[in-house]
């Protein structure tokens, strides 16, 4: 706590401990864990020291206790030491408004971590303010008069008139304003700007009001959109227009993708308004008399489950995002308040039950905004799943088809690298399963593997196909890692690098060395998770996948050895010392199916499918071993294929002989003739 010369006795529930300077309190400093839950990705708490001002402001953290795997190894903890520090000055008591907040950096690669320590603090403070009364509104008696909203005014306003009184209010803010925040905030990458850039310049010219309310509503939608977005209102329900101009977009284009506006919110009391594409529509601009014209304006209505009261305050807080260096973004976030007219107003005898409901109404957990937010991708998985889920029920039509099967293969792999790895980073991994593992053993909570909405999906669908093709379905179809390695050792094969087959009994030893790797991260993470953690970077998905080879070089070069490899002998890592695949494979042995179809003749004597199964995955004598098998369905291909399989290939000539030495058939008959009547002369 800055200026603080002591601190009292920690007491409360929960636990804070007053910061004096003198006798004068400056705030309280408490633990975020005392207040509420912060799971991290290992299933352990994320425990940081917070300190929250007199004033309403967050005056301080440290992070004191951490056991993610992600900041253990690989992201520098000075990265996540300045993503804390950003929280710094931010205000949750409703004291101050309109300033602007320090920026945040995004941390790449450790984003739910760090969504959690953002929310984890944001949340305790706001906790912590409310218990200390910091920014509480007085309660009513139950006979003083309150505000509610005069439907019966519903007369249009001037442009004019709406700006001048409050109605319809403003956020301008230049170029050179923007910059000096970032400035001040110390990111001076952020701050700066090209010399085209005029300081004077609208980076943005916002304007915002609440549609819902009758009068503002005709003025600014005119009649027949105002009628229109009252019948489709549901009782209670309530909108807002938001038209700016400028540099920046308020909407931003990320929208477009995941269906979410991220770049502003609406904020009342400790409820956090998002809005999604189907609460959104455009309008041509405002009705109201002397209005200028927007180049964006925009309707949002309030989404169901979230409730705005236009008679209490309220502000929409806006993201402003620069690049800083690589991939990274610095933030600034601002506020502009909204507080209704009096004019729109008239009080009440009795206070409504509806708006304290509202106000007590608690913030839905984290996990639920990520899969709002996250809803665009998942159902982009759901449909990728559903097509590998009909390969799988149509093997034998498509395994009859060697041509599409190569395609289809060909391009599903590309997605899971492109699409499920590199962009959404949704790389499982063996942390996963020790962090569940973890998680059993103590006080096992659902919420944190919830707010990785792709992870989550992916072990889903992972654990359910298990029970029909063992660990085949994630090991050969969607796993990144395994699908960079599928395509390089194609890209090898194109160009003719030859490829090295190891002896099989040799083969088979070399395989038992991933279970040992599993086992004995397994063994270490009953005594040290964190440890067994450093130890999974056996793995090189971070690596390859979650950071793309954006690491120090030990990690990349250890990567760039393991596909160099690949190149040789085909998904070297998965074969030899893949421990999420030696984990897979443990249950994967109690599968309730077996698809895979076989002859009395492979193995002994063929041997073809055994010689081209990519991962040595049949034995000599024709067994299948499902611990080894990636589901690739080559073997299925040739199990159909009339010029490569022996057996089918002797069906194919029985065919062809039985063919040339039957009788050819007896040519047509013609037909008779039907006899025709003359006419009598």
């Amino acid at each position: 706590m800055p200026g603080a010369d002591r601190l009292a006795p920690s007491a409360g529930t929960p636990p804070s401990a007053a910061a004096y300077a003198g006798q004068k309190l400056l705030g309280w400093i408490y633990l975020n864990t005392d207040v509420g839950p912060a799971v991290g990705y290992s299933g352990k708490p994320i425990r940081i020291l917070v300190g929250l001002g007199a004033d309403g402001k967050i005056t301080g953290a440290k992070l004191v206790e951490h056991h993610e795997p992600i900041v253990l190894i690989g992201i520098p903890p000075a990265r996540i030491n300045a993503f804390i520090a950003g929280y710094v000055g931010r205000d949750v008591g409703g004291i101050s408004t309109g300033s602007a907040r320090p920026p945040v950096d995004i941390v790449s690669g450790a984003t739910v971590t760090v969504m959690v320590i953002g929310d984890s603090i944001l949340r305790s403070a706001e906790r912590m303010a409310q218990l200390h009364g910091i920014g509480a509104q007085p309660q009513a008696a139950p006979a003083a008069p309150t505000r509610v909203l005069d439907e019966t005014r519903t007369g249009t306003e001037s442009w004019a008139d709406l700006l001048g009184d409050g109605s319809v209010r403003r956020l301008h803010l230049t170029v050179g304003e923007i910059s000096d925040s970032f400035a001040h905030a110390g990111n001076a990458v952020a701050a700066g700007r090209p010399e085209r850039d005029d300081p004077a310049q609208d980076f943005i010219d916002l304007y915002v009001a609440p549609v819902s309310v009758p009068a503002i509503g005709r003025s600014l939608l005119g009649d027949a959109e105002y009628d229109r977005l009252r019948a489709s209102l549901p009782p209670g329900g309530q909108a807002i227009v938001v038209f700016a101009n400028g540099a920046y977009s308020f909407k931003g284009s990320g929208y477009v993708r995941g269906g979410i506006f991220d770049r502003f919110t609406v904020l009342q009391g400790d409820q956090t308004i998002r809005f999604r594409d189907r609460n959104h529509r455009r309008l041509g601009g405002a009705e109201a008399a002397g209005a200028p014209d927007f180049a964006e304006a925009d309707l949002f209505v309030v989404p169901d489950g979230d409730r705005l009261d236009p008679t209490a305050p309220w502000r929409l807080q806006l993201l402003v995002q620069r690049a800083t260096t690589g991939r990274d973004k610095a933030f600034l976030t601002v506020d502009l308040t909204y507080d209704l007219p009096s004019k729109y107003l008239r009080p009440v005898a009795t206070p409504p039950a509806a708006p304290a409901a509202i106000a007590a109404t608690p913030a839905p957990p984290l996990w639920q905004a990520m899969w709002w937010a996250s809803a665009g991708k998942i159902v982009v998985l759901s449909v990728a799943l559903l097509v590998l889920t009909a390969v799988f029920f149509f093997q034998d039509w498509f395994a009859r088809r060697p041509v599409l099967y190569d395609r289809v293969r060909l391009g599903f792999l590309t997605f899971t690298l492109v699409w499920i790895g590199w962009y959404a980073q949704a790389q499982l991994s063996v942390v996963n399963v020790l962090a569940f593992l973890s998680a059993l053993r103590s006080e096992f909570s659902w919420d944190y593997f919830l707010m990785a909405p792709l992870i989550f999906s992916l072990w889903f669908a992972t654990a359910a196909s298990m029970l029909f093709w063992n660990r085949g379905a994630f090991c050969g179809w969607l796993c990144p890692f395994g699908a960079l390695q599928e395509l390089t050792n194609r890209g090898a094969r194109l160009v003719g690098i030859p490829q090295l087959r190891l002896p099989f009994a040799l083969h088979q030893r070399l395989t038992a060395v991933k279970y040992v790797v599993f086992l004995v991260l397994f063994g270490i993470s009953l005594g040290a998770l964190a440890t067994a953690e450093i130890g999974a970077e056996v793995e090189p998905f971070k690596t390859a996948i979650v950071l793309r080879f954006f690491r120090s070089w030990p990690f990349v070069l250890y990567a760039v050895g393991l596909l160099a490899a690949n190149l040789f002998i085909e998904r070297f890592f998965c074969r030899y010392l893949c421990p999420l695949g030696a984990a897979l494979a443990i249950p994967a042995r109690l599968r309730l199916f077996d698809w895979l179809r076989r002859y009395r003749e492979c193995g002994n004597p063929c041997q073809r499918c055994g010689n081209e199964c990519p991962v040595q995955a049949i034995h000599p004598e024709g067994h299948i071993n499902p611990n080894e098998c990636i589901q690739c369905l080559h073997c299925q291909m040739l199990y159909h294929h009339d010029r490569k399989c022996p057996v089918m290939i002797q069906r194919r000539l029985k065919r062809e002989k039985y063919a040339a030495s039957a009788p050819p058939p007896p040519p047509p008959r013609p037909a008779p003739k039907r006899p025709t009547t003359e006419p009598v002369a």
